[in-house]
């Protein structure tokens, strides 16, 4: 194995030296960048960020779905609906297949709002992916699907 490898393979001394902690820091700086921005730009937190930015793209969605999607447990998914539909934002409608499943979309309003947001956020990840070559790129793209792959490996199953 490469000497440069093998040196990045020691042991952790400490919880700052973890790969998982860094990486857990690392998506807290970009959730509390975007937070931020999603707030003062649409008055939207990132819960509802994600969960417009799922309708947007994945309509019709029950909570149970945006809760699985978005990482959000389903207390937390229901209580950002909530306040989105208290807004306008979201709509709700009897399933198609189960008339008591309640089916999730964007009103038109959170279509125009949901539109603002995924604008902002396709700015900030090319500014993301433009910080880096575009080799450091491809390796880091083959890097996440590898380390996601291996955490569902490492997750117990419920």
């Amino acid at each position: 194995m490469h000497p440069a490898i093998l040196a990045t393979m020691s042991e952790p001394a400490t919880i700052r030296d973890l790969l998982s902690y860094r990486i857990h820091r690392l998506a807290n700086a970009l959730s509390r960048g975007a937070a931020r921005r999603y707030r003062a730009e649409f008055d939207v937190s990132l819960m509802e960020w994600r969960i417009l930015a799922l309708l947007g793209g994945f309509a019709p969605l029950t909570l149970g779905d945006l809760a699985r999607e978005s990482g959000l447990d389903k207390a937390q998914a229901s209580r950002a609906v909530k306040a989105l539909v208290a807004r306008g934002l979201v709509e709700r409608a009897a399933g198609a297949a189960d008339a008591r499943a309640v089916a999730l979309r964007l009103s038109p309003e959170g279509a125009r709002v949901q539109a603002g947001l995924m604008r902002a956020a396709r700015a900030r990840d090319a500014a993301f992916r433009a910080a880096l070559p575009a080799e450091t790129l491809a390796v880091l793209e083959d890097a996440i699907r590898l380390l996601q792959a291996e955490a569902r490996r490492q997750t117990p199953k419920e």
